[in-house]
């Protein structure tokens, strides 16, 4: 379908990745569907009152829209981030495209099914604007139960890993939340309370908090905030698996993104398609690597009272820094666990009873209110809209989301997904990818073959098996320069971003070194 000769594009989520690519997309007028009343995404609707940003405010920014206060050290409110994208989306403009409330139902194949699976190219002719409709989208407005439809040529999938979607546990029959008298909240419905109903849900509660990521952590301070007084409760954290927290990017006084987003700390990490006397050097230089990994275990135990509350990971740094797990601690986490206002339990299983959980040495905790940070499924959410056959597509053997240049699944043609793999910066990593994208879709550069792309993506998942055990998120943190340099040759630009071979060696890169000259 086109408009005025201009090639129709839809663009679904509102969030982060869904206003990079409408920048990046404006000449192909596309329509960005919004489910919600809001744009921002997961700052919106899956982010509590008091989580910040967990990288620099220059670490985390469009190339053409930097922080007016950019040098400010501390990281940005939950506020502050979505001031900045409702300005973004202002500045260029890009409110014409966005229709709120808007919530994608379901999305039909219209093109040719024989142009899908295994053809040789992507689409069978490769191109990614076939010239004729391929999918309809059937779009909720409001609160009508209408299904409106909609013609498009491509889609462009934005709807994002997180939020939703809620990771829900399994319980054994008659030990689930059904016989617990308090109440269980996932992580995703405390974040649509207000800051009064979230203090008096919590406020002289027995809370537990179920997990040790971002959500959890920020939500037990929250309990903790809520709970100061005499009568005040303790929040629990259950823990099943520890990961390395960090109180701020700095170690031992030098910059943390100097020991992992500069090309020389790269170069001491495996990359895809690295030759033999590149792998040769890489196993030299492991015990190198290594080091650096102790370097900042040393710092962290040393700073935080990790070994105090038994919360010393057993793996090294590099495996959640490789896997985009590291979490910065809020200010007061250890303050107000030095105060017992919130304790920890390690447990590698737990049930529920009456009058709370059971862990797994048969331990019973008393609770009124049991909060799950157990993540979200932000791959069953994009199967959830998409047909088969593509629904069976969606992950692969590995259990990852198969994606050329973290954007392309070979098997699904003029379709892409932004905002599916993770770095330091998902911003960074989304625009890139969309101006990439920008790219592809005005001919620019031609697709490998479906072949040559499944073998890209099959190397950059054993690449990550091989560096950490939760390869499963998709992070490109360890060699996130490299895929930014070859994303940047397919689009015809030098790949090396910096002025001078000192910079280029051993100065950090971020979004300001990808702006359009």
């Amino acid at each position: 379908m086109a408009k005025n000769g201009v090639s129709r594009v839809a663009i679904i989520g509102g969030g982060i990745s869904g206003l990079a690519a409408a920048k990046q997309l404006a000449s192909f007028d596309p329509v960005v569907f919004e489910a919600t009343s809001s744009i921002g995404g997961v700052w919106k609707h899956c982010s509590y009152r008091s989580t910040r940003l967990q990288t620099p405010r220059a670490d985390y920014e469009f190339s053409d829209y930097p922080w007016s206060d950019r040098t400010d050290p501390t990281f940005p409110t939950r506020a502050e981030i979505l001031d900045y994208l409702h300005g973004y989306a202002t500045h260029f403009g890009l409110w014409r495209f966005i229709r709120l409330e808007s919530r994608v139902a379901e999305i039909r194949f219209l093109g040719d099914r024989t142009e899908a699976g295994f053809t040789e190219l992507w689409g069978a002719e490769g191109c990614p604007l076939a010239g004729n409709p391929v999918w309809e989208i059937g779009v909720v407005t409001g609160q009508s139960e209408t299904v409106e439809w909609y013609k498009f040529e491509f889609v462009v999938m934005c709807i994002g890993k997180y939020g939703d979607v809620p990771v829900m546990p399994v319980f054994p029959h008659g030990k689930g939340p059904e016989i617990f008298h308090g109440k269980v909240m996932h992580s995703l419905d405390y974040c649509k309370l207000d800051e009064e109903a979230a203090k008096t849900l919590m406020r002289g509660k027995k809370v537990v908090v179920i997990g040790y990521k971002k959500s959890a952590i920020d939500l037990a301070v929250e309990c903790a905030e809520a709970n100061q007084g005499s009568d005040g409760q303790p929040c629990t954290m259950v823990i099943r698996t520890l990961h390395w927290t960090v109180p701020s990017y700095s170690v031992w006084g030098l910059p943390l993104l100097l020991f992992y987003a500069t090309r020389f700390s790269q170069f001491l990490h495996e990359r895809p398609d690295q030759g033999m006397l590149r792998s040769t050097l890489c196993r030299l230089l492991s015990p190198l690597r290594k080091g650096v990994s102790k370097f900042v275990e040393s710092y962290l135990t040393w700073k935080l009272p990790l070994q105090k509350y038994g919360l010393k990971p057993d793996h090294p740094f590099e495996e959640d820094y490789a896997s985009c797990q590291m979490a910065i601690l809020p200010e007061n986490f250890f303050a107000e666990a030095d105060k017992g206002m919130i304790t920890f339990k390690r447990s590698s299983r737990w049930w529920f009873w009456e009058g709370g959980i059971i862990l797994d040495d048969n331990t019973k905790l008393e609770a009124d209110v049991v909060f799950l940070a157990t993540g979200y499924d932000g791959r069953k959410k994009v199967m959830s809209v998409l047909p088969e056959p593509f629904r069976g597509l969606i992950v692969n053997s590995s259990g990852v989301m198969p994606l050329y240049r973290g954007t392309i699944h070979p098997l699904i043609p003029h379709m892409a997904f932004v905002g599916y793999i993770e770095s330091v910066s998902n911003l960074h990593t989304s625009e890139l990818r969309c101006k990439w994208l920008e790219r592809l879709l005005k001919g620019q550069f031609n697709l490998p073959s479906v072949e040559q792309m499944f073998g890209q993506i099959d190397e950059e998942t054993e690449v990550m098996k091989r560096t950490t055990r939760f390869y499963r998120r998709h992070c490109i943190s360890t060699y996130s320069i490299n895929h930014s340099d070859e994303i940047c040759k397919e689009m015809g630009w030098k790949p090396w971003r910096k002025g001078n071979w000192l910079s280029e060696a051993f100065s950090p890169y971020n979004n300001q070194d990808y702006k359009e000259k």
